[in-house]
């Protein structure tokens, strides 16, 4: 019995699924399944030897790559900032700004989380740090369990969407576009993702105002100009972060790999003026850099034998084929894909989705005349929702990991769900949407390069002076 190459994209893919399911590590799983199919199809002839020679030049590409610099960068800043006092400082002034209205320390906690995602880029930092400090209080002054362990889980989430998210990195690699541009998508769904936050807690203090009471007086320790202040003192260093690290990149005075290398720097620096620098808080840190980019430098060199392999084998067809039949167009691919992926992030990272999935999915949305910026944004904004999907959601291993004894883990689940619809809402939003991506991208000029013509007439010379005519 032959093989025939039509079925080995297939079954490529399934083996994958199988490694994967047996709890086989990511990275050697795509490694391993690429070199047998690979030595496979030489075998029978599908492609020659030389094929697998481009493997060298694609793992020296990667470890070459500039822009995968940035993630290092980007994982040292938060894991300094995460150990700093400044989202102490940030909750705690912001829970007594609002702390007088019903829902006030969920409002804190939404705001704090926004303005932490787009300081830390990581959901660990933002997670753990909200949950040590806002659920004791909210806890001590009444607020339900579900809502209280929902809104930190998922206002630790909104990093993954908010720049300078690791996501939009990853995506802006595997989808061959800047990461200026996937920053500038993510604007619009950001600010929609903190909106559908306040307004569900709105809604609950209206409705359900004992779920979410106000601080008695005697927790309102300072009001006035003192209580501005605190305020100021948290967010003043934490805007001058946030213009060093995207500010830059936005006027184009900065890569991305140079912003990061300033915030890591900006993060070192506050570390300093809070008084919490110490060699072993940067020990630590630098260790779990270490450990999250030895990870990504894995899974994408062995993401790439697979993709190599699947390539030669004609799996990008197959893929292709498949999808291109679906029902409704790009809408409708745009719906399937999202629905996989949601089920998909049950199981999977969001490294091992960007660097498994988006690679056979971004040519058939380049086909359909998918904005590929567009496109990522909405993939990034599916896959928040694997951090809150129960019961494998980091986020809310994170915060059990964090939480008193007395709260229990079905009410860390069931106070996920609200939000995990609340993220789909915005899928839905930024699908039907577009314009909330687009709007916030650099057009340019809008004219091709290609097609411009520079015409120079030429003067008006005397009959005598023609130039001469050759036959």
């Amino acid at each position: 019995m032959t093989l025939d190459m039509d079925v080995m994209a297939p079954l490529m893919f399934g083996g994958l699924v199988v490694f994967l399911l047996i709890g086989f590590p990511v990275a050697f799983s795509l490694a391993a399944t690429g070199l047998f199919f690979g030595f496979l199809s030489i075998e029978l002839g599908f492609f020659t030897p030389a094929y697998l020679g481009n493997l060298p030049l694609r793992v020296f590409g990667i470890v070459q790559n500039d822009l995968l610099l940035s993630i290092p960068f980007f994982t040292l800043m938060g894991a300094i900032l995460e150990r700093c006092g400044l989202a102490e400082d940030l909750l705690e002034g912001t829970g007594q700004l609002f702390g007088k209205i019903p829902g006030g320390l969920a409002y804190a906690v939404i705001l704090v989380g926004a303005v932490l995602g787009a300081i830390t880029g990581t959901v660990a930092a933002s997670v753990i740090a909200m949950g040590m400090i806002s659920l004791p209080i909210m806890m001590r002054y009444g607020y339900d369990m579900r809502i209280a362990t929902g809104v930190i889980a998922a206002s630790g989430t909104i990093t993954q969407v908010i720049p300078p998210s690791l996501v939009l990195i990853v995506l802006g690699d595997q989808l061959g576009k800047s990461v200026g541009d996937m920053y500038a998508g993510a604007i619009g769904p950001s600010i929609l993702q903190v909106l559908l936050f306040i307004l569900f807690i709105a809604g609950v203090s209206i409705f359900a105002p004992h779920k979410v009471p106000p601080l008695p007086d005697e927790a309102l320790s300072q009001r006035g100009w003192p209580l501005i202040w605190r305020v100021a003192k948290g967010m003043v260093p934490s805007i001058v972060l946030i213009f060093l690290v995207l500010g830059t990149i936005f006027l184009g005075l900065a890569t991305p790999t140079e912003a990061g290398a300033m915030g890591a720097v900006g993060a070192i620096g506050l570390a300093w003026v809070n008084g919490r620098f110490t060699w072993p808080l940067l020990r630590q840190a630098m260790e779990n850099t270490m450990r999250i980019t030895a990870m990504v430098i894995f899974i994408l060199i062995g993401a790439t034998v697979f993709s190599l392999v699947f390539q030669g084998v004609d799996g990008s067809l197959w893929i292709e084929h498949m999808l291109m039949k679906l029902p409704g167009g790009a809408t409708g691919f745009l719906i399937a894909v999202n629905i996989f992926i949601f089920f998909l992030a049950f199981f999977l990272d969001f490294f091992e989705i960007a660097f498994i999935v988006i690679p056979l999915l971004a040519p058939v949305a380049a086909k359909l005349g998918i904005d590929l910026v567009w496109f990522g944004v909405l993939i990034c904004v599916n896959m928040q929702t694997s951090f809150m999907h129960p019961p494998f959601g980091f986020a809310l291993f994170y915060l059990r990991g964090i939480a008193p004894k007395e709260v229990r883990s079905s009410d860390i689940y069931w106070g996920a769900v609200p939000w995990v619809f609340l993220q789909l809402v915005l899928v839905a939003i930024v699908i039907f949407w577009p314009q909330s991506v687009t709007y916030w991208i650099d057009k340019g000029t809008g004219v091709d390069p290609s097609t411009v013509r520079i015409e120079v007439p030429l003067p008006d010379l005397p009959e005598d002076d023609a130039p001469p005519v050759f036959r």
